[in-house]
């Protein structure tokens, strides 16, 4: 496997001293495999002065000081000693795996102590070193990041993907206390892909998959296009290792047979540079990674023939007037494409990156795409957030890129409510961005993945203006919630004081911060609704027993609440009102009578119907004030209302009476509910609009209509939904229906249109 890798793809982009390590064949890692290695006897894994490794190592730290150099000298040597037992699958020293983790972090110009934190890194997890005993030994900073970057593999979990969800929920919010935990947990998994050939191959895919969809999105995020590259190319090796290899021989085939042209075009862009007065351009070709190739020809479901732009050039120039000037001046060479201008100059994206990129038609009438960009900008787009330790002269952009990934970090804490898988699907959705960005009325430009929409804004400006959300407008035109945002859209959000979230903007939004702050609220909101409906069934029981609520004693409150595993008497009774617990069972513990319950019933409960998600009318036979109704606990959901004689649930009440509870309308309940009726009418001009006058005079809204048109019977069926605030509403509603002389029939629908 390993050999086929090698061979179809250039050897891979060398992150500082690591390739020298790498070059060693050093193979197999088990800290990303999911499984320890298995310890063996080895020789002493001390590492010996002449080691090319080790050499290559302590050379590349001559940025730091002497002290800063013995203190990792001094970790390197306790690392040596943790795993001295331990080897590699390929039967390499382990020692071999925190070395080449640390030389990469190394030749990012990370600070010592997280060097330090990259040779120690697996020493808590496979050599049974205590956190405390690190922190001692070296110092609390290193302890926290060794911390960060080990799994939680002492507590059991019932699935893998729990295990990964939660691991990897540690990871991102110790990633977002200190960002050196991911460029480290980075090196980490670029050393692992390069050395996995003793690894069993369901085990391998499984990592290469896992990287593709998490790591390389998390370098992108974080601007780390190198490592970016190197990490999807390899992870595509590693699961399509034959597809790989073709795809390579047919790029470097490429290669050969536009040499001449290739060198042509860089000659003309460099001359043409030159003759506006900037003689300092550097003009060189760049080949697209394996990974994109294979992408777009997946994705546009093309063979490698029909892909285009398959090499392109970089311009490097000294400051950014020169790039405009260098645009122009290309523009002026070959034509461009229109509408293929981008100019992430003056709109960075999100992880920082800037450039000028525009597509021309070059000789050949095939398109090529030139990038054009400062030094500063060059350093930035190769090393992202590392580029801040790499140059200290990255200037105002690498601040900027620090403060944008330390705002999206911090993002991911708002993120963390729910369970860890929730948590791992929301930030996946925020490491596929493709960006769209939009302006707010006050002229702030705002980026959010491709297909946000009006709410994905609003929660990217706060929280509270999310939860507000009732409108938009895009470009001063009024827009449903739904609209999918474009580029340079101008977006007014228009909020009300008393506006609540909508579940169904679960189904569009695209952002993982909207999703969470979403659930967040009809979390809460469900559990204080059902926790008043379930205090409201416990009292009314306890009331039907003859005993005031305010008499129990709070003993029996302290044993109940014990025995049920619950926190407080309000746990209680959002699992009452939940379902999850019922209120005669809850009564009779209470009372110390666990005989009882069973032939105890709970007195009849009112009800508005606008309590909120915990009180549910049923959408099956959708009752009014007025009609005979029934409620049912369902596990989950709170408390279902049907009407008493819909036949949907004519089975479940004689079989299962005791899940039953009695329910009254409460007498005035001051809203509008849905109800259906279906109208036969004539066929005759204007008569839609003869009976929605005849609707609105009568009081009622019209929600929806469908209609169905009979040839034969030169008749056509209304099918409305109406909103009314009772029976008699509707009874009133459907007399002045019949009023109308072409209206032949009348009738409201319930269960299942009976």
């Amino acid at each position: 496997m390993r050999d086929e890798v090698s061979l179809s793809l250039p050897p891979p982009a060398p992150v500082s001293a690591v390739e020298n390590i790498a070059a060693t064949g050093t193979v197999g890692d088990p800290n990303d495999a999911a499984d320890a290695d298995a310890c063996s006897s080895a020789p002493p894994a001390a590492a010996s002065l002449d080691d090319p490794a080790y050499r290559s190592f302590i050379a590349c730290l001559d940025y730091l000081d002497v002290n800063d150099v013995e203190r990792i000298k001094t970790a390197l040597d306790y690392a040596c000693r943790a795993h001295v037992d331990q080897t590699r699958l390929s039967g390499e020293p382990y020692i071999t795996h925190p070395l080449a983790v640390a030389s990469v972090v190394a030749g990012w110009r990370m600070d010592a102590d997280a060097i330090c934190a990259a040779l120690l890194h697996d020493v808590l997890e496979d050599a049974g070193i205590a956190k405390s005993e690190l922190a001692e030994r070296f110092n609390p900073a290193i302890a926290e990041l060794v911390d960060g970057l080990s799994k939680l593999d002492k507590i059991e979990f019932s699935s893998y993907q729990e295990a990964q969800a939660e691991n990897f929920r540690k990871m991102m919010l110790a990633m977002a206390r200190d960002l050196r935990v991911v460029l480290i947990k980075l090196a980490d998994r670029h050393h692992n892909l390069h050395t996995m050939s003793a690894i069993r191959a369901d085990k391998r895919q499984r990592i290469a998959l896992e990287t593709l969809e998490i790591y390389a999105p998390i370098a992108n995020r974080l601007g780390l296009n190198k490592m970016f590259r190197d990490l999807q190319d390899t992870s595509f090796c590693l699961l399509h290792p034959l597809r790989a290899r073709v795809l390579a021989r047919a790029v470097a085939a490429f290669q050969g047979d536009n040499k001449e042209l290739i060198s042509r075009i860089q000659s003309s862009i460099r001359h043409k540079i030159a003759e506006v007065g900037i003689q300092c351009a550097q003009v060189f070709g760049r080949e697209k990674s394996l990974y994109s190739l294979y992408s777009k020809m997946t994705h546009k479901h093309r063979r490698f023939a029909h892909i285009q732009d398959i090499y392109g050039f970089r311009v490097i120039l000294p400051d950014i007037p020169s790039c405009y000037l260098a645009l122009g001046a290309l523009h002026t060479l070959y034509k461009p494409v229109p509408g293929k201008v981008k100019d992430y100059i003056a709109i960075p994206k999100a992880n920082g990156y800037q450039s000028l990129h525009t597509t021309l038609i070059g000789p050949t009438g095939a398109p090529l795409e030139v990038q054009i960009r400062t030094g500063e900008m060059h350093h930035v787009a190769r090393e992202g957030v590392a580029a801040h330790w790499l140059y200290k002269d990255a200037g105002r952009s690498g601040a900027d890129l620090h403060i944008r990934t330390h705002k999206w970090l911090h993002s991911l804490l708002e993120m963390q409510s729910g369970d860890s898988s929730e948590f791992f699907e929301n930030v996946k959705i925020d490491l596929f961005p493709d960006e769209v960005y939009v302006f707010t009325p006050k002229g702030h430009i705002i980026n959010l993945p491709h297909g946000a929409t009006p709410v994905d804004l609003a929660y990217a400006i706060h929280t509270d203006v999310g939860n507000c959300c009732i409108a938009a407008r895009i470009n001063h035109e009024s827009v449903p919630l739904r609209t999918e945002l474009k580029n340079g859209d101008l977006v007014e959000i228009i909020t009300a004081a008393h506006a609540h979230p909508n579940p169904v903007w679960l189904g569009y939004v695209r952002t993982g911060r909207a999703r969470s702050r979403i659930r967040h609220f009809l979390r809460t909101v469900h559990n204080e609704e059902s926790a008043a409906l379930g205090e409201r069934l416990l009292n009314q029981e306890l009331l039907h027993r003859g005993v005031s609520p305010g008499k129990v004693p709070a003993a029996a409150w302290e044993h109940v609440i014990k025995a049920g595993g619950n926190h407080s008497a309000r746990e209680v009774f959002t699992d009452i009102g939940l379902g999850k617990r019922l209120a005669e069972v809850v009564a009779s513990r209470l009372l110390a009578d666990d005989t009882a319950f069973t032939a105890s019933r709970v007195g009849t409960l009112t009800v508005r119907g606008a309590e909120g998600m915990a009180i549910q009318l049923a959408k099956c036979c959708q009752p009014i004030p007025g009609d005979p109704i029934i409620g049912s606990i369902k596990k989950g959901q709170g408390l279902i209302i049907h009407a008493h004689d819909c036949p949907v649930i004519r089975k479940s009440r004689s079989h299962e009476p005791n899940k039953w509870i009695d329910v009254e309308w409460e007498p005035d309940p001051g809203r509008l509910y849905d109800v259906r009726i279906i109208l036969e009418v004539e066929n005759a001009r204007g008569m839609l609009a003869l009976v929605a006058a005849a609707i609105s005079q009568s009081g009622s809204n019209i929600e929806n209509l469908t209609m169905e048109g009979d040839a034969e019977k030169h008749c056509s069926l209304l099918n409305f939904i109406l909103q009314v605030s009772s029976r008699a509403h509707l009874a009133q509603v459907m007399r002045n229906l019949r009023r109308i002389p072409q209206v032949m029939r009348v009738h409201r629908v319930t269960a299942h249109g009976e």
